[in-house]
């Protein structure tokens, strides 16, 4: 297959070409400079000289906090930039793969989300992201949109390598917890997709390690693992507090569990569970 990565350089992008690449497929990855997502004639020109088999759109703007007030950048990405790749993508005859989040949810649940559970989202990073998937489902033909969360790795900047940097610079570091969620591995996330991709089941998934915890009891086994693993000392006192104790401008989804319904229903494997993963990425740290 010829697949087109946006979004190439990211965090997730970075894991996903080179594993494409591994499984036999011809990528072309682009990053800002490659391909202006925000620019129609671009994104057209681009994918229609490259004639791929499938896009996977990774590309986002994906700062939480900025996109509070700086609502247009964000829109501009998730919403107009995915349209315009939604738009390209089509024009090729492509598949459409949309990277989507669990914040399109409003976080109050108290039972995992199924991929057609209404969605409610509080933030405008969470609705300029809703805003894409609704462009995905109308203008394409052959789409997939793959919610995840709390997603990390080895490119970029993420919750576990601030916390192992934290945790040996800090005397007390506190954590939420009472958040829930399913810390997501880049490369068991990628692995999927490459599974995905290849096939014609479309619809929503919801994508993310099985089982869940909350930012605290993340942080607890981050600290544990990578003493095990990497033989680190850490000097901070780890405390549990609250979502209020911690205010930020956009806000977090108290409970953002998805179920996997889709992955189960079209007879793919589910993800491992987020431990697991926590520990290959250690591994692959070190």
């Amino acid at each position: 297959m010829k697949v087109l990565v946006t979004g190439s350089a990211g965090q997730l992008g970075q894991d996903l070409v080179p594993l494409l690449q591994a499984h036999g497929h011809e990528v072309m990855g682009c990053d800002r400079q490659e391909m202006d997502i925000t620019d129609l004639d671009q994104c057209t020109e681009i994918i229609s000289g490259f004639a791929p088999d499938a896009v996977i759109h990774c590309a986002a703007h994906t700062a939480v906090d900025a996109a509070e007030t700086d609502i247009d950048a964000a829109y501009l990405i998730n919403a107009t930039g995915s349209r315009n790749v939604a738009l390209a993508a089509e024009k090729a005859g492509a598949k459409l793969v949309y990277i989507s989040t669990d914040y399109v949810f409003d976080g109050m649940g108290t039972e995992p989300y199924h991929e057609y559970d209404n969605t409610a989202p509080q933030s405008i990073y969470g609705k300029s992201k809703r805003a894409g998937e609704i462009l995905v489902q109308s203008l394409s033909s052959k789409f997939f949109i793959v919610r995840t969360s709390w997603v990390y790795g080895k490119y970029g900047n993420n919750f576990v390598k601030t916390m192992l940097k934290l945790g040996q610079e800090k005397p007390l570091i506190q954590v939420v917890d009472d958040q829930k969620g399913a810390p997501t591995y880049t490369v068991d996330l990628a692995y999927f997709l490459v599974k995905l991709v290849q096939t014609e089941k479309y619809g929503i998934y919801h994508a993310t390690n099985s089982e869940f915890c909350t930012w605290y009891e993340f942080t607890q086994a981050i600290f544990a693992e990578a003493e095990d693993i990497l033989g680190l000392k850490f000097t901070a006192k780890l405390e549990p507090c609250t979502t209020e104790q911690f205010p930020r401008p956009a806000p977090r989804p108290r409970y953002s569990v998805m179920e996997h319904l889709a992955i189960r229903t079209n007879g793919f494997q589910d993800m491992r569970p987020w431990r697991e993963g926590l520990k290959d990425f250690l591994l692959e740290l070190k």
